[in-house]
This record gives structure tokens, sequence and C-alpha cells, in this order.
């Protein structure tokens, strides 16, 4: 089985690129203080420096700070984001949808409601009221696209969930008498988490386009290094210092690009029906 997935990886030119995209960004977070050239944090004395000018590879904004630098540790805050909402995004559709899935009946119908209602909610205008309303630290930022992109790995455990419960493992469990949650968490959720993960990743990159979105916005956390808030202090600069926002915006494009091939090859590999034909 390792060795088909093995071929299988090697063979997906996508997930090949997304994979090497994703050690290119981790290289920076866990390199950033020797990549970064200087402080990010600390106003220097060229605000709107230009291109290379005074050993500032990007130039710098309208503090003086260095926009490499930023951009550097811009990347851990982006990914921060994209990694935690999209954990409890995963951990919360996983949780639900198998029970919705596994146990049928009343406890399907209510919980496929339940679904439906959060699917049907203008999402990012919820994440704006409730970021107006309890603060727009970067916290609350991740647990709030968490908390609102569940349904899609909900629908997806769901049908997975609905699936296994008919094939022959899971009744020989039943019939050796183990319980409902032992075969939910033994049986169920381990065999048909895969296309969770896929769309787990791919709601990575929507994370991280949200973040920026709502910093954008001006709602992101001013304490924290972003790209999203690069862009919304550089908007205003963007005729005489178009450095500011465009590299910040660079930056997001191959970041979000890299998980979308990452979750996009992912979901072929994970693909039962490949990985069953070993590859060839």
């Amino acid at each position: 089985m390792k060795t088909d997935f093995m071929k299988l990886i090697k063979r997906d030119n996508q997930l090949k690129a997304g994979l090497i995209g994703l050690l290119i960004i981790l290289i920076i977070i866990i390199f950033s203080p020797l990549i970064a050239n200087f402080d990010p944090y600390e106003f220097g004395d060229f605000p709107l420096a230009k291109i290379s000018e005074e050993g500032h590879i990007l130039g710098t904004n309208h503090l003086g700070q260095d926009v490499f630098s930023m951009i550097v540790y811009g990347t851990k805050t982006s990914v921060k984001v994209a990694v935690v909402s999209a954990l409890i995004s995963g951990v919360i559709g996983i949780i639900i949808g198998g029970i919705a899935g596994y146990f049928g009946g009343v406890v399907d119908r209510v919980l496929s409601e339940v679904i439906n209602i959060f699917m049907m909610l203008p999402t990012f205008f919820l994440i704006l009221m409730i970021i107006a309303l309890f603060g727009s630290s970067i916290t609350n930022v991740m647990i709030v696209i968490g908390l609102t992109t569940w349904p899609s790995n909900a629908k997806l455990m769901r049908a997975q969930a609905m699936s296994l419960r008919e094939r022959t493992f899971v009744k020989s469990a039943i019939s050796m008498g183990e319980t409902k949650k032992q075969i939910l968490f033994k049986y169920i959720i381990p065999n048909g988490i895969y296309p969770v993960i896929s769309n787990t990743t791919v709601g990575m990159a929507n994370a991280i386009l949200t973040e920026a979105g709502l910093s954008f916005l001006g709602l992101g956390d001013p304490n924290t290094i972003s790209w999203g808030q690069m862009i919304f202090e550089g908007k205003q600069y963007i005729t005489n210092a178009w450095w500011i926002s465009t590299f910040a915006g660079i930056a997001i494009v191959l970041t979000v690009t890299c998980f979308y091939l990452l979750g996009d090859g992912l979901n072929r590999v994970l693909n039962p029906k490949n990985l069953s034909r070993g590859g060839k």
C-alpha cells in the first residue's frame, strides 16, 4: 500500500509541485531569522525606500520597515492561520459528518439540517460580524474561519460514513460486540478520512485568502505582520511605492497556488480507485 502510494505521488506532477512549494514555505518559516536581513518590526530611517535602496532588497514601507523581511515573517502568520483554521474545520467536520453518516435516522436528519443551515449562511459576512463584535486578534480570526468552514468537510465525511457502514468489516465488528463509538473511531473515520484530508488542504488556501481579505478591509490583527495587512497599509502608496502591496500580493498568490496544487494532487492520489490500481 505504501509503495503504491509513493508511485502515485511520483506520477502526479501537481502534487510534486505542491510538496516542493510546501517544503520551501517550511524552510522560510524555520529559517526566517536568518533569511530576513532586517527586523521586520523595526521602524527604519528610510521610509518608502525603493527596491535595493539602502540595502533593502524589496524596498521599505511608509514606516521604514523592510518589505522583504515583512514578507518572510508574514509567511509564518499565513501558514499558522491556514493550519489552525483548517484543523478546527477538519475535526468538527469529521466528527459531525461521521456521526451523521454512521448513526443515520433522526441523528442524520438533525445534523444534516444543521450542516445545510451553515452552508446557506454567507460565510464571509458572518466572519466580518463576529470579528467586529469580538475583536480582530489573529486567534479570533483563526477560530472564526475554522468554525465557519466545516460544513464541506462534514458533507464529505457523512457520505463516506454512509458507504462504509455497509461494508463487511464494519458488520463483522458489530457482530463481535464492538460499540458504535468504537466502530466510529476505529473503522469509519480512519477509512473515510481521505477525501477530507484533500479538502482540508484546499481549505488552507481559502483560509489564507480569507485572512488576507479581512486584513485588506482593516479587520486584521494590527499587532501581527501579515501579507493582507501589508496590502492594506500599502494601498494608499500604490502609485509611488507599488512594491509594498505588490510583493505581498505575489506571496499570497504563490502560497495559495501551492496549497491548491497540494490539495488537488492529494484528491487524486488518495482516490480509492487510484490506490486500488496500484498506480498502474
